[in-house]
């Protein structure tokens, strides 16, 4: 076989003809025509996001971030292998500055010290390339479209089709930048056909020319919500890259980032004096009786808590109480099915709340147990709750309370970002010993005695993938579920428990990120999900303590508001589903029959009974 010689001049100018016809192609493809109704939509879409930027300028939303690396598994499809967890306080009235919530063990500065710091540190926890100069928006590119060149002098729209985001109809558009330029826009979104604002976008952002967006940037799907009459932001956005390179790996991520705390007051720049107010203080002026020394030191105690309570709720980290809510209807109630059948007569009320990080943690703050919404979403069923809020009970009962110094209300006046490290909730090693050791005793009491390889399953799981989760289970005020060793506290439950077997589908350990409560990015209030529950076709459903996509069922403010607790949303017809012959059960408390104090199997879900 014999080549042919190409003189060389020849060749150069072949391949200066290719490249020269390479350049004069479009680099996306030509969109068509947009019709008038389409057309007004779009001007309304770009007028709307002007207004929405204003608007958040107003508020200083919690932020919080949660990344996991993963690998491909063959069972499993993927598993994390390491985990980031950043929260932060943004102010987007002076060029979005954001503060952290300090973590109590941190001595060197902060994961995030301004907006152009937060870029840096997400991108070195995403494992992307940090030598990237960024957009002094940085990392809230995510939340917005394009806050400085987002219209038709930039973009190109197309039309794509109409679509229900569960009860608001919307129009959907593809978009791309006319010319390729650092940090535009590339993907679709939604704009709702009432007022045109854009609820969802979904995509990731064009890097400068000649540059591989890989090395730069990541896809992400970004949600808001109508959290008022006329007033959708931002709420939570989900990222996945499931074939980046590291080297000579390929490796993943999967993060998720929510907001909320919008109605929260503007806390304190220049200053550490923050005024706290302490509402629905209960009026004892017509008590005449004397005080007992114990009285008087549990009154003090009962002072602190109270005050401790109230800073958490305006800091943003604990919900609100709502009535016949969650804490309450659920929380509640298994504490008296644990507190009857053990006798404990305490001398005045267990309440619960939720503290509203997605870190696995539990503590107690003089009679009141506060839990993760982390560690609630987590747990798989009523036993699992039981076993973790028995601990607690006993460390109330063997008087392991909070510092007594909060009793003096001039100690909480501080920033918000420093709550981590100026309130001190967490119990010591040998504290936690002993509620674990008294907690078992509770259990086997309890009508939950029978049960207990349930909740032991879980403890097992949270132990098992301690070594690759450690940001998940570093709490930020409390305690753990794990000792330093990575062994659970209740190491006796755990031993109960059946081996973890990823092949039985009936046993499911623990549940993904996200599972039972959602809250509410304006009044922090928590809520428990309506959603169908659905048990694992293969081992790759079962997801346990790992981060999932995003997906909402949008509603106008005045039809969710309309829609009672527990009723199933109306579907895209406006018509209200029935429920799903395989719909799970959630986590509702069941208590004993009336009249009874004996230890009583668990029935069947019900109302719970007080």
């Amino acid at each position: 076989m014999t080549f042919r010689k190409i003189p060389i001049s020849l060749l150069i100018l072949a391949l200066g003809a290719q490249t020269a016809l390479a350049k004069k192609q479009p680099k996306y493809e030509q969109a068509h025509q947009l019709t008038a109704a389409q057309q007004a939509l779009v001007q309304r879409a770009i007028a709307r996001e002007k207004i929405l930027i204003q608007s958040i300028q107003q508020h200083t939303p919690l932020v919080e971030t949660y990344i996991q690396d993963t690998k491909p598994d063959v069972k499993l499809y993927q598993i994390p292998i390491a985990d980031q967890y950043m929260l932060s306080r943004v102010d987007f009235g002076k060029g979005f500055f954001d503060k952290t919530y300090q973590p109590r063990s941190a001595k060197q500065k902060g994961f995030f010290k301004n907006s152009l710091a937060s870029i840096s540190g997400l991108t070195k926890a995403l494992g992307l390339d940090t030598k990237v100069t960024y957009n002094p928006l940085g990392f809230t590119e995510m939340m917005f479209l394009d806050p400085k060149g987002f219209d038709q002098n930039h973009y190109v729209f197309s039309f794509v089709r109409r679509e229900f985001l569960g009860s608001v109809r919307t129009w959907v558009f593809d978009l791309h930048p006319k010319v390729a330029g650092m940090g535009r826009f590339y993907g679709r979104i939604w704009i709702e056909d009432q007022d045109g604002n854009i609820v969802r976008f979904n995509g990731t952002f064009t890097p400068a020319r000649n540059e591989d967006s890989s090395k730069l940037y990541f896809h992400f799907d970004s949600w808001r919500m109508n959290v008022q009459p006329g007033i959708w932001l931002p709420v939570a956005i989900y990222v996945e890259e499931s074939q980046r390179m590291e080297g000579s790996k390929t490796v993943g991520l999967k993060a998720q980032t929510h907001f909320w705390g919008y109605s929260l007051k503007l806390p304190t720049r220049d200053s550490e004096n923050v005024s706290v107010t302490v509402q629905d203080a209960e009026d004892k002026s017509d008590d005449s009786q004397d005080v007992s020394p114990l009285q008087a030191q549990r009154e003090w105690i009962t002072q602190a808590e109270n005050n401790v309570i109230d800073r958490l709720v305006e800091a943003g980290l604990v919900a609100p109480l709502t009535p016949n809510g969650y804490e309450q209807t659920v929380l509640e109630q298994i504490v008296t099915n644990l507190a009857v059948p053990n006798n404990l007569a305490f001398t005045s009320p267990i309440h619960c709340r939720v503290l509203l990080t997605d870190t696995v943690e539990t503590t107690t703050v003089g009679n009141t147990i506060l839990i993760s919404k982390g560690l609630i979403d987590t747990m798989p069923n009523e036993p699992t709750i039981a076993s973790v809020i028995s601990m607690e009970l006993a460390h109330i009962v063997m008087g392991h309370h909070i510092d007594t110094r909060y009793a003096f209300n001039d100690r909480l006046l501080f920033p918000d970002e420093a709550t981590f490290q100026r309130i001190d909730m967490y119990h010591s090693d040998h504290d936690n010993e002993e509620a674990q050791a008294q907690a078992m005793k509770y259990l086997q009491a309890s009508m939950y005695k029978d049960q207990l390889p349930l909740a032991g399953l879980y403890w097992e799981q949270l132990a098992d993938r301690s070594k690759v989760l450690k940001a998940l289970n570093t709490p930020k005020l409390g305690d753990s579920l794990l000792r330093t060793d990575g062994t659970p506290w209740m190491t006796a439950l755990a031993h109960e428990a059946p081996k973890i077997n990823w092949d039985d589908l009936t046993q499911i350990p623990a549940l993904p990120l996200g599972s039972w409560l959602k809250t509410d990015p304006w009044d922090d209030r928590v809520h428990m999900l309506n959603a169908k529950r659905y048990l694992p076709m293969n081992p790759r459903d079962k997801m346990p303590l790992e981060v999932t996509p995003i997906y909402f069922k949008l509603q106008r403010y005045t039809a969710a508001n309309a829609t009672p607790a527990g009723a199933a949303a109306p579907d895209a017809a406006g018509q209200t589903p029935p429920p799903a012959a395989n719909q799970g059960t959630p986590p509702t408390a069941t208590a004993p029959p009336a009249n009874s104090a004996a230890p009583q199997t668990q029935q069947p879900p019900a109302p719970p009974q007080r």
